[in-house]
């Protein structure tokens, strides 16, 4: 027994690990360092470094041409929430954020499943829907005014069928269905709905390509045999292909919303903030208010609460991709 047990433990310390020798600082991270250095210094200093800067300036008195940075506290998002003006940016940012993703979403979805079915001259057609993407918003806001324009236009068309009073477009006042809350009237501004259909015409590829992408990565074996089943095709689609979409509808979901909360110079190039802030939005709001206004704090305090309202889109998203990348 002496002798198994010594050998036991003859064997057992010659199978412990020896500690690996940690490798020499070498070159090769020194110029990696080296390079992603001043990367990491200018994310710091102008994105970062920046928006410390804009949250502590909320909570300043600075409100004229005169620097004023005594602490106010919350006394300026009060102020701020208090206004006509920001209500009603809130109202339309709730409504064209719905609008424009759910509409880039439905016309994306269509294109990419009518591309997905092999037609020719695919990447011509696949081409000409991602072609928008390219023009700044502020083309497209110009574009769009001359389209939606009451006297000119897609009306000029309509008199033409006969339609002796047909829309103002965005020039328009009118809150469908109106409803009186606070200081402002809750429901749809029309003259909304017309900045929205530019905005879907000129982000709709940019969802065709998340669909198509996720139609393409759908393997062919599960809708045979879905087909063998005896599924139509739109028993297919809804049953087998559309849940198969789940990731590319989240991902298109927080970037077009991130997106609508950024808009900017389509609404500055096609109609400004519009008669009773019909089409005003927080963007335009903080730029008018900061730079034409000399009202800083305040300012900084709609562009503190947009940045709030970003990461409540961005970050579960982003926690969610670093769990799958974790679990992977």
């Amino acid at each position: 027994m002496r002798v198994i047990k010594r050998a036991i433990v003859k064997d057992s310390e010659e199978m412990t690990v020896k500690p690996v020798k940690k490798k020499p600082f070498s070159w090769d991270k020194a110029s990696a360092v080296m390079v992603l250095v001043p990367s990491l210094a200018a994310l710091g200093i102008f994105v970062y470094g920046f928006i410390a800067w804009t949250g502590y300036l909320s909570l300043t008195n600075w409100n004229s041409y005169i620097p004023n940075l005594s602490f106010a506290g919350l006394k300026n998002y009060v102020a701020v929430f208090e206004t006509f003006r920001f209500q009603s940016d809130i109202r339309n940012l709730v409504v064209f954020t719905a609008l424009f993703v759910l509409g880039c979403l439905a016309l994306g979805l269509f294109l990419a499943v009518l591309i997905d079915q092999k037609i020719r001259f695919e990447s011509l057609f696949r081409s000409i829907f991602i072609f928008p993407m390219a023009i700044s918003f502020v083309a497209t806001g110009v574009i769009w005014s001359w389209v939606l324009n009451p006297q000119t236009g897609v009306n000029l068309i309509l008199r033409a069928l006969g339609d002796q009073h047909p829309p103002n477009w965005f020039l328009s006042t009118a809150i469908d269905p109106s409803i009186t809350v606070g200081l402002i009237q809750l429901g749809i501004p029309l003259a909304l709905v017309a900045v929205t259909i530019a905005a879907i015409w000129q982000m709709s590829g940019f969802a065709m390509a998340i669909y198509l992408a996720g139609l393409r990565a759908i393997p062919e074996e599960i809708k045979e045999a879905a087909r063998i089943d005896g599924a139509g095709s739109w028993r297919l689609f809804w049953s087998v292909i559309f849940p198969q979409l789940k990731s590319s509808t989240v991902t298109a979901v927080i970037i077009l919303s991130a997106a609508s909360l950024k808009v900017f110079g389509l609404i500055y190039a096609m109609t400004g903030p519009g008669q009773d802030f019909t089409t005003d939005m927080p963007t335009l709001n903080m730029f008018e208010t900061t730079f034409q206004g000399s009202q800083f704090a305040e300012g900084a305090a709609i562009a503190t609460i947009l940045f709030l309202i970003m990461a409540a889109f961005s970050i579960p998203y982003l926690i969610s991709v670093l769990r799958k990348e974790e679990g992977a």
